[in-house]
């Protein structure tokens, strides 16, 4: 519930699921298989290889400052 803070998803939370259909219907071992863009176990986007580093003038640009703790 804590997620809706930063707004509600665009299909308000009522999602068809049709990857889970298909690894079902196709009898697939993991949905992985299926899904249009898979991620790895460490959860990186393998594809834009994300999560990324940022410059830091695309901080300064967004006015954000990153703190190490």
């Amino acid at each position: 519930m804590n997620a809706f803070k930063y707004g509600a998803p665009p299909h308000g939370g009522l999602a068809y699921g049709l990857d889970r259909f298909v690894s079902l219907f196709a009898q697939l071992d993991s949905i992985r298989d299926c899904i249009a863009f898979p991620k790895n176990n460490s959860g990186r986007d393998v594809m834009l290889d994300a999560p990324g580093f940022i410059d830091q003038s695309q901080l300064d640009e967004l006015h954000l400052r990153v703190e190490v703790e």
